[in-house]
């Protein structure tokens, strides 16, 4: 059986609190056994994936620029896309199910691509109220609903 592969979005920039929150979501992925994906860059991208390294998780980072080294030290595997913002389109379509830690308009726009492709998205701590989405209370109950779509 394929392992799932979970795709953690969220801000590149953000408080100690949505830190934890990431981080945490992060193990509860790799305690499953999932792969994780994401941006490969900082914030919410590099406290899941350090989460889920601290649990032995395997991590998968798109790259949107030139250079595999500008991922974060917890990524596994580092794809370098050299599509700016446009690499979202890969995270979004290599994920099975997508959890949204927080974020802005970025991450807003990741979760509206993701669901157009027809994917599942689990928000936690998000702003908006987007239909479709489903909304999760903490990095446990995230990751649940995540793995309940497999």
């Amino acid at each position: 059986m394929n392992r799932a592969q979970i795709g953690v979005i969220g801000a590149g920039d953000c408080d100690a609190r949505i830190l934890a929150l990431a981080e945490n979501v992060g193990k509860c992925i790799a305690r499953r056994n999932g792969i994780l994906i994401c941006g490969a860059l900082g914030g919410v991208m590099e406290a899941a994936s350090k989460g889920a390294k601290e649990e032995n998780g395997t991590t998968l980072g798109i790259l949107p620029g030139k250079k595999r080294d500008e991922a974060n030290p917890y990524i596994d595997i580092a794809v370098v896309s050299d599509l700016g913002e446009a690499r979202n389109a890969l995270i979004a379509r290599s994920s099975d199910v997508l959890i949204a830690v927080s974020g802005g308009y970025g991450t807003l726009s990741e979760i509206a691509m993701s669901l157009k492709m027809g994917k599942k998205v689990v928000v936690l701590e998000s702003q908006w109220d987007i239909k479709g989405t489903y909304r999760a209370d903490n990095p446990e109950e995230a990751v649940d609903i995540a793995f309940g779509f497999l």
